[in-house]
């Protein structure tokens, strides 16, 4: 391995990559050209971002090789304005077989808190343009930062419309808070809105890297990466649903789980924009990671899947997540154990001792808060309970976490959510079952792009028993629009029209806003 550097001008590009001689192939060859699952951008810097592609001919080639072999040379170009005019760099890479002929480009020496623009030329054709933007310094004050955050995007159960909508508003940034793709097929028929169109479940190298690039060739998706920059995390659904760390969902699968989520882990990595410090290393991939925006805001990106402690109390032949009573479950509140990891743990912790930003977001994939909600025991009556597989299930994760928000008097933190596949507005406490204690940081949780949602009446009929739930809404898919302000940070939960409909509108559900120095929402 070697590394190339380019020195575009004041622009410089790092790639780590071997050097071979490029596959040749003719753009007559290519009906749709090497392009088709878009571009990306991601990672950002204050003086750069990553820019992503793929290419391929034949996406869905059952070997997950996209129709291509050998090395391929990809060459870049990044631009200072939209129409594209005003080159400020160029550069090449190899795009490589063995990681699917992604390309994964590291941008530096640009100017902070700005818009860049960039293209890919391969094999006589060039991508689409693609957008990217830097973070501000540090010592800076921007008055303003837009954000977008989307969750829980299951192909066969709608259009991604929400994508679409949300590219349409131009955020700054955008939040992907896991279950981007789904790894299994639904079993009726009659559910489908569009077809995964291959295995019931994918659960090697070739099902992972196809299932992802199905999900890139979808416009909306391709609209939304194009626009603005990614930062990206990821839940369950990027594996296999519920599993824990090391531990499949299933008793019986674990000889083989390791080498399933070593595949889904280098697929992830080989579709999104992300450095090549965060690439597969041994049995890990690094997703976490802290961006700072001026002293506007911080924004902690967590992993709440890798890392974690096998799950509390689960049944003799399952792991997956359950709702079961306090009383019947010591396991769920040991302190020695971690949703994130204790590395991941002391690393957040240092953040935010460390941090001066008026705003302190966290982006992750599970709700927060605190539910008591009702469920079934193994008799199958009713019960009222915590459901294991988020932070419900690992309770004293959440009391470090809250217990060092008090300590470092971290500056307005909020949390942004994925997972549920419902909107929700929450005010996280030590004690929330205590109208009177007060909220240490406040929560918005965003419903799924097209994921079926939970049970209204059961969730609604919960809510009294959780009074430090402000809102929630299981009927509308959607995703959110957040706007920082050094005053205020406000949150609007965008509702689409119906998930089945390809031209599907979208209109405001409902909107809050938190006022800097006050961890309470309010509706507007």
């Amino acid at each position: 391995m070697i590394t190339r550097r380019a020195h575009l001008g004041g622009l410089l590009a790092s790639s780590f990559i071997p050097y071979l001689a490029p596959q040749v192939a003719k753009a007559s060859t290519l009906p749709h050209g090497p392009f088709g699952l878009g571009v990306a951008s991601g990672d950002p810097s204050n003086d750069g971002f990553v820019i992503w592609t793929r290419l391929s001919i034949d996406p869905l080639a059952s070997d997950g090789k996209g129709g291509l072999s050998g090395a391929i040379e990809v060459k870049y170009e990044i631009y200072e304005d939209e129409a594209a005019l005003k080159k400020v760099g160029s550069g090449s890479i190899y795009a490589h077989q063995s990681a699917a002929h992604s390309v994964h480009v590291t941008l530096y020496g640009l100017k902070a808190n700005r818009p860049y623009w960039y293209r890919f030329f391969a094999l006589g054709s060039q991508s689409a343009l693609g957008c990217g933007r830097t973070l501000a310094d540090q010592n800076t004050n921007p008055h303003s930062l837009t954000l977008g955050f989307v969750s829980c995007s299951h192909y066969e159960q709608g259009y991604f419309s929400a994508y679409r909508h949300l590219a349409a508003e131009r955020p700054d940034y955008v939040l992907y808070l896991g279950d981007y793709i789904y790894e299994y097929s639904l079993s009726n028929p009659k559910a489908l809105v569009r077809s995964h169109d291959q295995s019931p479940e994918v659960t090697d190298l070739a099902g992972y890297r196809n299932r992802y690039a199905l999900y890139r060739t979808d416009l909306d998706l391709q609209a939304l990466h194009a626009g603005s920059t990614a930062l990206m995390t990821w839940d369950d659904h990027e594996v296999e649903n519920d599993y824990a760390n090391l531990l499949s969902q299933d008793v019986g699968e674990d000889k083989d789980f390791l080498k399933r989520r070593l595949a889904a882990y280098q697929a992830y990595y080989e579709h999104m924009p992300l450095r090549r410090s965060s690439r597969l290393k041994g049995q890990n991939l690094k997703l976490y990671k802290s961006y700072r925006f001026g002293d506007l805001a911080q924004i902690n990106m967590l992993d709440g899947r890798q890392y974690r402690s096998a799950p509390a109390c689960p049944l003799p032949h399952s792991r997956r997540g359950r709702v079961v009573e306090a009383a019947a479950c010591d396991n769920r509140l040991d302190p020695k154990r971690s949703m994130l990891g204790f590395s991941q743990e002391k690393w957040l912790y240092s953040q935010f001792a460390q941090s001066k930003a008026r705003w302190n977001i966290l982006g992750q994939d599970l709700i927060a808060a605190s539910l008591r909600q009702p469920g079934k025991n193994a008799e199958g009556q009713e019960i009222w309970g915590h459901f294991t597989d988020g932070w419900d299930g690992y309770p004293a994760t959440r009391d470090r976490l809250l217990g060092a928000i008090e300590a470092s008097k971290l500056s307005n933190p909020v949390i942004f959510s994925g997972d549920i596949h419902s909107f929700w507005a929450n005010e996280v406490k030590k004690n929330p079952f205590d109208p009177e204690t007060k909220s240490i940081a406040t929560e918005f949780v965003g419903s799924s792009v097209t994921a079926n949602g939970p049970p209204f009446e059961l969730f609604q009929r919960a809510l009294t028993e959780n009074p430090h739930v402000r809102y929630f809404e299981s009927r509308n898919r959607g995703y959110v629009s957040v706007t920082l302000t050094p005053k205020a940070l406000s949150a609007r939960y965008m509702a689409i029209s119906d998930r089945r409909d390809l031209n599907a509108s979208v209109s405001l559900l409902k909107s809050f806003v938190v006022e800097a120095g006050k961890p309470a929402i309010i509706a507007q």
